[in-house]
């Protein structure tokens, strides 16, 4: 039997060893974090920026979660949010008192929230997450984020202008109207009814006054006051028989 070289047998262990260490990055570096492309806001709301990972290794106190944040204009990311053991929220910028940790380590969650959007956080958005020993693969994904300007609405307030601006005034010249439609007949039947302020009494209107009885003449301002009916009427009553000529009575 023939035993094998030594050369040979060296030569093996160091192929092995040589695909151990391309093989160990592969089995370790498992780590990969995902994140929606894009994400649509309209100004004043909340946007969540969702990021999610997943690791060969329980997440330890060693997980770290970092978001950046890089203007559409471009140039380098700023980290405005940093995650270790406890959330570190953006002390000074644009960011500041707006984001919220939303993330959840051993659900694989590393979410935040952007409080009241405005069109100056447009850009582009970068979670990363490090859960040694899983440091290599993609710990890192990017979202889009397009804030617009809000469309307008209409609110309880406007409602409420437009009932008074328009819809009372419309219902005030509608009894209005109505009323101008019979209020007038019932005024031609009250002025039929309307006695003139000279009381008549039976007969005097033939011109007959019983004897002793006072006639009270009518004065300037009772004929003004009359009614065009009442006067006619008030004029064929006292059209009486023909005066003797040269005799004019005044009236006034």
């Amino acid at each position: 039997m023939r035993r094998p070289r030594r050369g040979n047998v060296g030569l093996d262990v160091v192929l092995l060893l040589h695909l151990l260490g391309c093989l160990a990055p592969s089995l370790v570096s498992s780590i990969s974090v995902s994140s929606p492309a894009e994400v649509h806001a309209s100004k004043g709301d909340t946007v969540s920026l969702s990021c999610t990972f997943t690791s060969t290794s329980r997440p330890t106190s060693k997980m770290t979660v970092d978001w950046s944040y890089r203007p559409p204009s471009g140039g380098p990311p700023q980290t405005f949010f940093h995650f270790s053991s406890r959330a570190f929220p953006p002390l000074e910028g644009q960011f500041t008192g707006r984001i919220q940790w939303q993330g959840s380590p051993a659900r694989g969650e590393a979410s935040i929230s952007l409080i009241n959007a405005t069109l100056n956080d447009n850009g582009t958005y970068t979670c990363s997450v490090r859960n040694p020993p899983d440091v290599h693969g993609s710990p890192t994904s990017h979202t889009v984020l397009t804030v617009t300007p809000k469309p307008p609405g209409i609110h309880f307030s406007d409602v409420a202008v437009l009932l008074v601006f328009i819809l009372l005034p419309s219902a005030v010249i509608t009894v209005i109207l109505i009323g101008r439609m019979f209020c007038p007949k019932k005024h031609h039947n009250q002025s039929k009814a309307y006695r003139s302020p000279i009381e008549v009494t039976e007969g005097e209107e033939y011109g007959i006054h019983p004897p002793g009885a006072k006639v009270k003449r009518a004065t300037c301002c009772d004929l003004y006051l009359m009614d065009s009916d009442d006067e006619e009427e008030y004029y064929n009553l006292k059209k009486g028989p023909p005066m003797d000529e040269g005799f004019a009575e005044s009236q006034c």
